[in-house]
């Protein structure tokens, strides 16, 4: 019964998705895609963040890569980037699989370092390959629809469906429960015969494809990319984890939740506070990670248990 109810109001939601935006404004459409945008980075990086414990700092590699797949095809050879919607994520995954296979060799704050470093260098490189990328001039082309927003709503919610329906395949499968093994004990699951470093390049797979997704809708939706935008640590690696810590790492929804609430209150925050909103979304990190570790959705149950019980002891108490 839980269940069914649980799928009835998913989809009440996307009912609710595909019928109100025509009736919104167009800075309201626009929120929308940046939240299905967010939502699809989220769900990128939880498959190897979260549901793996590979954290890292480095995802806006991966996103970069896909906005420069189809940013490349239309700077040389004159394609529309909406060929990049298949490129990127192609790109992203071709440079993942390498860069696992030396990374996850290292460990906790080791490979979060490795993958920093390697986004930092990785964006140098972008910046100075002129011939071939642009430099920091960056890519620039048409929009498609020009000023009509709509279009690129159903193509992000269509990708952040897409990221959720892979997500839950992969929480529900073999490989899903080894990724969470690998997570929890690697050296147990070594034990058991699980080889860890396979496993964890199957987790890069998915993880850097969907993030490249995410990084080819950007491309076309903004038109125009730069290095220092696109493989930004700040604004996309880092902020892909607090998307995650926000609403909870290794879950389904968790980084549903958190995708949407981070790309709505950063649409507050920079247009009220400007450029220290960043410091906003630090406190608010602690905060989550002193009082609710687990995030919203893992720890919605302890606050309900919380709130039954004092609901009890105020009706003993009256």
């Amino acid at each position: 019964m839980e269940k069914k109810r649980q799928w009835l109001i998913l989809a009440m939601l996307g009912i609710l998705c595909i019928v109100v935006p025509p009736f919104m404004g167009t800075y309201a459409v626009h929120v929308l895609i940046l939240v299905m945008m967010w939502i699809t980075m989220a769900l990128g990086w939880d498959i190897l963040g979260g549901k793996t414990g590979q954290i890292s700092f480095g995802h806006a590699i991966f996103f970069g890569l896909g906005a420069y797949g189809g940013g490349l095809l239309f700077l040389h050879w004159n394609i529309t980037p909406w060929w990049g919607m298949a490129a990127g994520p192609v790109l992203a995954i071709i440079v993942g699989i390498p860069i696992g296979l030396v990374c996850f060799r290292l460990r906790g704050p080791y490979f979060a370092l490795a993958m920093l470093a390697l986004n930092e260098i990785i964006a140098i490189v972008f910046t100075n390959l002129d011939t071939l990328t642009n430099g920091a001039t960056g890519i620039d082309c048409a929009r498609t629809w020009g000023a009509e927003k709509l279009p690129y709503y159903y193509i992000a919610l269509v990708i952040a469906a897409f990221a959720i329906f892979v997500t839950y395949r992969i929480q529900n499968s073999k490989y899903g429960y080894y990724f969470v093994s690998i997570r929890e004990d690697q050296d147990a699951a070594e034990a058991l015969g699980i080889p860890t470093t396979r496993y964890k390049i199957y987790a890069m797979i998915p993880s850097a494809g969907i993030t490249g997704l995410a990084g080819a809708l950007y491309m076309n939706y903004i038109s125009s990319i730069y290095p220092e935008t696109v493989f930004a640590l700040e604004a996309i690696s880092i902020f892909m984890i607090l998307a995650v810590l926000i609403g909870g790492a290794g879950s389904l929804w968790g980084p549903v939740l958190g995708g949407a609430i981070f790309a709505g209150l950063d649409e507050i925050l920079r247009a009220t506070i400007g450029p220290i909103s960043f410091l906003v979304f630090a406190v608010i990190a602690v905060l989550i990670i002193m009082f609710m570790p687990d995030g919203i959705i893992g720890s919605w149950p302890k606050v309900r248990a919380y709130l039954r019980r004092r609901k009890l002891t105020t009706g003993s108490e009256g």
